[in-house]
């Protein structure tokens, strides 16, 4: 990875041991394109892979996080053969996947609108910060459509079942402090400031146990569809597992001599 940032609709930097992805293509908000949904997947994957990374911010430029689908390309599609809309799905999906499978944590930063998939996006994400005055939108109803991206997973997963029900029935628009007061959005800030705000918070969690940190992502993840039981037993490989690992003799030693642990030293050496 390299700090130079990639062409449009998306732009790709790392400062220290954080990833930016800022969606870039401010004529549609956002809206999804082929390049802008592979480049996202591409640098997710490319960071999980990484070692020199310990977290991802995803943003939108230009006020506006991601408005989702691009209509005009799906009108195209209702005359086009299915595959093309399944190969559209495609891209979306793995996208999807692959920030739920990303051992590390990613922060949606979101200014203004999140809409369609877009909310379904900022979702797929483990936090999210949002500005006071963001829009979190779920229209696929309002033309007739249902839920993609994941929707209906995520939003069930993070809402009571008729609440989620309204948002996909209704189509209507959800504010952050709402969102905040239900648990969905972690942290509410000023207009303008979301993006930084997320930014720092990933920078402290990038200084963090990388490989513990992924574990734990895998074992929220894993928790939504595990009996006690079974979730019992890979909590107990788990913490078994990270118990004989450098991390782990990094954070106990730290904490017996009195300084904090130094885990981005520990990845550095154990490559």
């Amino acid at each position: 990875m390299t700090d130079a940032p990639l062409a449009t609709p998306i732009d790709i930097r790392r400062k220290g041991r954080v990833l930016a992805i800022t969606f870039n293509d401010p004529t549609t908000r956002n809206a999804f394109s082929p390049d802008l949904v592979e480049g996202a997947t591409t640098a997710i994957v490319d960071a999980g892979a990484d070692p020199e990374v310990g977290a991802v911010v995803l943003a939108g430029g230009g006020g506006t996080f991601c408005a989702g689908g691009n209509l005009n390309t799906l009108n195209e599609n209702r005359s086009a053969p299915p595959s093309r809309q399944h190969l559209g799905l495609e891209r979306l999906h793995a996208w999807i996947r692959a920030m739920r499978q990303s051992p590390l944590p990613i922060i949606a930063a979101v200014e203004g609108a999140a809409a369609g998939a877009g909310f379904s996006v900022a979702l797929a994400c483990d936090l999210i910060v949002a500005a006071r005055d963001a829009r979190f939108i779920m229209a696929y109803i309002k033309v007739g459509l249902n839920v993609d991206g994941g929707g209906s997973a995520l939003l069930t997963r993070a809402l009571p079942p008729q609440l989620a029900a309204e948002l996909l029935f209704e189509g209507g628009v959800m504010d952050a402090d709402r969102l905040h007061a239900l648990g969905v959005v972690n942290r509410v800030v000023d207009p303008g400031t979301a993006e930084a705000t997320a930014f720092a918070w990933a920078e402290r969690l990038a200084q963090g146990p990388r490989a513990a940190l992924g574990r734990t992502k895998r074992l929220l993840e894993a928790a939504r569809v595990n009996d006690l039981s079974t979730q019992l037993d890979l909590e107990g490989e788990y913490i078994t597992q990270a118990l004989r690992g450098p991390e782990a003799a990094e954070g106990i030693g730290a904490f017996l001599e009195k300084r904090p642990p130094r885990f981005a030293e520990v990845g550095r050496r154990s490559r």
